[in-house]
């Protein structure tokens, strides 16, 4: 999927939600874990009942690894299960990964061609040679960290080094390497505050918006400031969702959830797109 098509997404479900498949056995309804794959189960029914109200899924993989080959398995029906029905989809795998460039260049087959994902986060600790064989892959996105929601994103994301915050050095640095318009970053929602400068520095690129819902983060504030003329964002809430009811509602409740943000959404897109 391309920028544009994913922007023609958004405008065409007045939504920019992502929703993150972060399942736990213990903590999903206790009647799927009868089932054969009580994880697939639990993502499915998610994605049939929210698929109309959101542009984007995002498997967090630790989720998966934690079950072993199983997990795997469940993570790869999931994402096929998206591909063959919800073409329209976009889809992130929340992998994390970051190493020297052989291994990146696995990493990359493994989530873009293996799982046919659409595009997977990465950490750019280890620099360019790290992140450019997943930029290597065309029509897909690589999503970099770039300023996280968690408490321990101060111990070195905000440092001030040669006058200028890391952040903003690893944001400047990334767009000259090779293939960078393919290239989306991680911006924590509850670092609102912070969108203004980051804007300055990528101002077409799409952002990747966790921290909204569970974590607290504002929607508001973040489409204030981190809006761009293409919309430009991808707000993910998982918990908040997937997570509204462990009875056998549990789908119902999450789409009850997702049509929440949706429609919030919607209002925010009608004032600044007319549409």
């Amino acid at each position: 999927m391309t920028t544009q098509q994913l922007h023609e997404q958004i405008l065409q479900k007045k939504s920019f939600l992502c929703v993150g498949l972060d399942p736990d056995l213990a903590k999903i309804p206790q009647h799927l874990l009868e089932t054969e794959d009580p994880i697939f189960e639990f993502n499915k029914a998610i994605i049939d009942a929210t698929h109309d109200l959101t542009v984007g899924y995002k498997p967090n993989t630790a989720f998966f690894e934690a079950y072993g080959i199983k997990g795997w398995m469940s993570l790869q029906k999931t994402i096929n299960y998206i591909n063959e029905n919800y073409p329209d989809i976009f889809t992130i795998a929340d992998a994390k990964r970051g190493d020297i460039g052989n291994t990146s260049s696995m990493y990359a087959k493994a989530f873009f061609e293996d799982l046919n994902f659409d595009s997977v986060t990465v950490a750019p600790y280890m620099g360019k040679d790290s992140v450019e064989p997943f930029l290597a892959f065309e029509n897909k996105h690589t999503i970099m960290l770039a300023l996280t929601s968690n408490e321990g994103a101060f111990d070195f994301q905000t440092l001030n080094t040669n006058g200028k915050e890391l952040y903003k050095q690893v944001l400047e640095t990334s767009k000259t390497w090779k293939n960078s318009e393919n290239l989306m970053y991680v911006v924590g929602a509850t670092k609102a505050e912070y969108f203004t400068e980051i804007r300055k520095i990528v101002p077409d690129s799409f952002l990747l918006v966790p921290g909204i819902g569970a974590q607290g983060g504002s929607l508001s504030e973040v489409c204030k400031y981190g809006m761009n003329d293409k919309v430009g964002l991808l707000v993910n809430s998982a918990r908040a969702i997937i997570y509204a009811s462990k009875g056998t509602d549990f789908a119902e409740k999450a789409r009850e959830e997702a049509l929440k943000v949706q429609q919030e959404m919607a209002e925010i897109i009608g004032l600044k797109f007319q549409v």
